[in-house]
């Protein structure tokens, strides 16, 4: 009976894959879905720090992951919640997850966003070490988004990027931005940013994209979902 009340209700369901570590993406997802939408959430294993070779590592766990996904019932939408894993691992995201419902990772949602709003020059922040950094930059680059400047706050566990406090978070995203930036990129899903996303905007004037806006906002957009939230993005309707 409750597998058959799931089949005939109303709701909009997603699906997503959270590294063990990250402290932040469900309450940032509870503040971003509507209430007419409902997140699966199954986990894999994540081994600090935020190397490449530990951010590859998470490969060959999301098929495993995806499975537990409330098995027999539809998804509109599968996101891969770390955004460094995958610029590393690129459409091996979708290899691995297959093709069960449309899915979606922080960067190649952030490409689509950017490219929605017209945007093709971003100033880049990350709370990461520099070199998982430029992991990010270069991916957004090789899909042919210009990144006028990086900025790393040089942390390189994501449990001690997703304590970090607002005010933190907000001062080093406007050391962050470049003039030339027509939008500034908050990369991490472990880091709180979707709170602070409109304060930053009001202060820069531009769009301010973080990990998990961009990769809620991508995963609506798609199931063509209405919803609202914070920030210039959500504004944005590819539909």
């Amino acid at each position: 009976m409750e597998a058959e009340i799931m089949w005939r209700d109303n709701l909009h369901r997603f699906g997503l894959i959270a590294l063990a570590t990250d402290m932040t993406i469900e309450a940032d997802a509870a503040r971003l879905l509507p209430d007419d939408a409902r997140l699966h959430v199954t986990r894999i294993a994540f081994d600090n720090p935020t190397t490449a070779e530990n951010l590859r590592n998470t490969g060959p766990r999301l098929r495993a992951a995806s499975a537990l996904l409330v098995p027999g019932v539809a998804l509109k939408g599968i996101g891969f919640g770390c955004t460094s894993a995958s610029a590393v691992l690129g459409d091996g995201v979708q290899q691995a997850i297959g093709d069960r419902a449309p899915i979606a990772t922080p960067i190649a949602a952030a490409l689509r966003g950017f490219a929605a709003m017209g945007i093709g020059k971003i100033a880049l922040m990350t709370p990461y070490l520099h070199e998982t950094t430029d992991l990010v930059g270069d991916h957004f680059e090789e899909h042919g988004l210009r990144v006028v400047a990086r900025h790393s706050m040089n942390y390189a566990d994501d449990r001690d990027m997703a304590l970090l406090p607002a005010d933190e978070i907000v001062n080093f995203a406007l050391e962050a931005n470049h003039p030339d930036a027509e939008a500034l990129f908050i990369s991490c899903t472990a880091l709180p940013a979707v709170s602070v996303i409109e304060r930053i905007e009001e202060s820069l004037g531009k769009p301010v994209v973080s990990s998990n806006l961009a990769l809620f906002w991508s995963m609506l957009d798609v199931a063509q979902v209405p919803a609202t939230g914070p920030g210039h993005l959500f504004g944005v309707r590819t539909w």
